[in-house]
C-alpha cells in the first residue's frame, strides 16, 4: 500500500493534464470560430438604413435604392427580403456579392389607400451575423381630394 499515495498523485496529475489539454483545445476552437466569424459577409449600408420620402399625394409611388457593400471576406448571399406591408415591394440582387462588392436593394412603396404617416420596414435575410438587417422607408401621405365633395 506504499504506492497508494503515489497512485493518487499520479491520477490527479493525469486529470489536471487532461483538463489543461481540453482547455487548450477549447481555446483553439473558440479562436478558430472567432476568426471565421470575423470573415463572415457583412451587409454594410452605405448611406442610411432609413429613407424619409417627405410628403406625397395619396396614390403616388415612392422608390428608393439602398446602396450596400459586402465588408466581409466571404461572398454575401441575400436569401430573401420581406416588407412589413403588401404596399411595399423590395427588389434585391439574386447573385452573391463578392467581398468588397457593392449593390442595391430597391424599395417601392405604393401610397394608394394609405393616407397619414407611414413607416414601412424591409427585412433583409442573408448569410451574415446577425442573419437579418432592417431598412426603413417613411413619410407622410396626404389624402387624395374627395371627389364627392366638389
Amino acid at each position: 500500500m506504499k504506492h497508494a499515495p503515489l497512485m493518487k498523485n499520479l491520477a490527479i496529475a493525469v486529470l489536471l493534464l487532461g483538463l489543461g489539454v481540453a482547455s487548450c483545445t477549447q481555446k483553439d476552437n473558440q479562436q478558430q470560430a472567432q476568426e471565421l466569424n470575423d470573415k463572415m459577409p457583412v451587409f454594410a449600408v452605405l448611406d442610411s438604413v432609413a429613407y424619409d420620402f417627405g410628403t406625397v399625394q395619396e396614390g403616388a409611388t415612392v422608390e428608393h435604392s439602398f446602396a450596400f457593400r459586402n465588408d466581409g471576406q466571404f461572398p454575401l448571399i441575400i436569401n430573401n427580403v420581406t416588407a412589413s406591408c403588401g404596399c411595399t415591394v423590395p427588389e434585391w440582387p439574386r447573385e452573391p456579392i463578392a467581398p468588397g462588392g457593392e449593390s442595391t436593394i430597391l424599395v417601392r412603396f405604393n401610397s394608394k389607400g394609405k393616407p397619414g404617416p407611414q413607416v414601412k420596414t424591409v427585412t433583409v435575410y442573408a448569410n451574415t451575423l446577425p442573419a437579418t438587417s432592417e431598412l426603413r422607408i417613411q413619410g407622410i401621405v396626404e389624402a387624395a381630394p374627395d371627389s364627392t365633395q366638389i
